[in-house]
């Protein structure tokens, strides 16, 4: 599996002379978009499903991913981990059935956002049956218990890995809350992103605003080469997405971009976001260097934004029932991209940004953290 995820456990209330078992759930969190004749609609899902096939151990975990304190996995954590032998593509097949079940009417095209992907362990053990080790309690399982001996699993062999927060280009020290993807060094204004074995540099802008006690929210901005429709220009964002506006050689001249939040909200909200900054195409005088003020975390790295791009196009793209069918045979390759800061006024409720007509509930990216 080539997608990274993180291994986390259960904590247990087994007596100590217990040894203990712990079962691999594989988990699924995130926005599900989906595109249909009447329009985009969404939801947020977080599920799990076991990755074994045992009648001795749950199906799911039901709210203990999301109610319980979930630990890191490290090498020296004792019990015996068994490997998983179902892949995740194959639990994210019946995910997807089952949120789909719901949708009335043809699918054209789907997208999850902000899907974090973990491998959960909980802790069972056997005596003369198999107990839950979080309730210390027997599980309703079926089957001799001895029959979990044959599931390969030992000690765990993997690792957590640091990479420290200074600045490759100066070595000052880089600044960014726990959550985000991107950290800045205020000294050699710089941007950098978290790469497979090292810090990778980024590019980033930082459109103007005088608006008072300001925050400056992220978004990612990215130039996709679109194959079967003509979306280049802002000239063919107008054509397509059907704008009020007298086209002008200038309009020509204007490249489009996509346009996402690179933080996590609600999905409705998120879906508003995405449609509006692109249909309003921000950034003519963006500015290389990095704000005064305070920076909102990329909480939604770049390649979550591009899984929005067809989505995107689904939101705008006029009139629906010619282009829509055409969404799943397109090709959408990204080519570029940038990150850039867009100031917010605060509010007492919003932050809003009056040019762009932009607003963002303030308690909605408090409570992003259980996206």
């Amino acid at each position: 599996m080539s997608q990274l995820f993180y291994r986390y456990m259960l904590p247990h209330r087994a007596p100590a002379d217990k040894q203990l078992v712990y079962v691999p759930y594989w988990r699924f969190k995130g926005m599900i978009f989906s595109s249909l004749a009447r329009g985009v609609e969404h939801r947020f899902m977080d599920a799990s499903r076991q990755a074994l096939q045992s009648a001795h151990f749950p199906l799911s975990l039901g709210l203990r991913s999301q109610a319980m304190n979930l630990q890191f996995v490290t090498p020296e954590t004792p019990g015996r981990f068994l490997q998983p032998h179902i892949p995740y593509s194959e639990v994210l097949d019946l995910f997807m059935q089952k949120a789909n079940a719901g949708l009335k009417g043809r699918l054209f095209t789907q997208a999850h956002i902000g899907e974090s992907i973990n491998l959960i362990f909980a802790p069972f053990y056997v005596a003369d049956r198999v107990y839950d080790a979080v309730l210390n309690q027997p599980v309703p399982g079926v089957g001799d218990p001895r029959d979990i001996e044959a599931f390969a699993g030992g000690r765990p062999d993997w690792e957590i890995r640091f990479v420290a927060t200074l600045c490759p280009a100066c070595g000052w020290d880089l600044t960014g809350e726990r959550n985000s993807h991107a950290l800045v060094c205020n000294n050699c204004n710089s941007v950098w992103y978290p790469g497979k074995k090292k810090l990778q540099q980024i590019r980033f802008a930082c459109l103007p605003g005088n608006y008072g006690k300001m925050v400056y929210l992220p978004f990612w901005q990215i130039r996709a080469r679109v194959n079967g429709i003509a979306l280049d220009s802002y000239a063919d964002l107008i054509r397509i997405a059907n704008l009020p506006r007298a086209l002008r050689q200038e309009h020509e001249e204007r490249p489009f971009r996509f346009w996402s939040p690179a933080f996590k909200v609600r999905p409705r909200t998120f879906l508003n976001l995405v449609k509006k900054a692109t249909l309003v195409q921000p950034g003519k005088k963006a500015s290389s260097r990095l704000p005064r003020g305070p920076l909102h975390p990329v909480s939604l790295p770049l390649s979550e934004a591009i899984e929005t791009l067809k989505i995107n196009m689904a939101g705008f793209i006029k009139p629906p029932g010619k282009l829509l069918p055409q969404l799943a045979g397109l090709s959408v390759e990204p080519v570029s991209h940038l990150l850039v800061y867009i100031p917010f006024r605060k509010g007492h409720h919003d932050y809003v940004n009056p040019d762009l007509h932009l607003t963002v509930n303030r308690n909605q990216l408090s409570l992003a953290g259980n996206l």
